[in-house]
This record gives C-alpha cells, structure tokens and sequence, in this order.
C-alpha cells in the first residue's frame, strides 16, 4: 500500500475514539478512512500518550521542544569548540586569517607614454 492521506486531525481523533470505544475495529477505521491498520494504531499509541503527558502536567509539544532546544545548544557548543580549535591550529602553523596590506588608491605615478 502507497503512502496514507493525510487526515486532518479532527477526523484521527474522530477514528481513534471510535476504536478505543469499540464502535470500530481498527480494520474498520483503516478501510474507512483509506489508510493501513498500522496507521490507525499509530494514531491510537499517540493519542494514549499525549493524554498521559497531559495528565502528568507536561505538553508532548513542550517537552518534545525542551528537549530539542537542549540537543541543539550542546551541538552549538560542541561545533564552537570545534572551530576554535581549529583556529588555533591554523594560528600554530602559521595560517591564521589573511591580512593583505592596503592598496594605494589612485595613481601613484604616472603611466608610461607610448607613441
């Protein structure tokens, strides 16, 4: 089966309920919505969980943020690091950040004449 199509989330909710209440199986919800069982019972697992971080005083969203954020503040930090050591190599041998000397601006002798 080719990939699902995506639901609004209204009708997930709608299809879940329906299934955790035993109206549907989750066979059923897959046919009529046109999607795999595996999708239905995705839907199903998320909806358990996000209802138990609810109950537990986090948001999934927050959580899932807070930890993203972390993740990402590490790698900064690890890539920063990185690059000054780096930096520092390249200032022990010598090839730190090319300086040129500044050019003169106009003319500073006259041209030659040809004839």
């Amino acid at each position: 089966m080719g990939r699902p199509p995506v639901l609004p989330t209204d009708e997930k909710l709608g299809l879940v309920v329906r299934v955790m209440t035993g109206e549907l199986t989750a066979a059923e919800a897959a046919r009529e919505a046109g999607v795999s069982e595996q999708s239905v019972s995705n839907w199903r697992r998320q909806f358990i969980e996000g209802g138990r971080n609810g109950l537990a005083g986090e948001s999934g969203r927050d959580a899932e943020g807070a930890s993203r954020v972390a993740e990402l503040t590490k790698e900064i930090a690890m890539l920063k690091a990185t690059i000054g050591e780096l930096y520092m190599e390249l200032r022990k041998y010598g090839r730190g950040p090319v300086v040129r000397p500044p050019q003169p601006r106009g003319r500073t002798r006259p041209g030659r004449l040809v004839n």
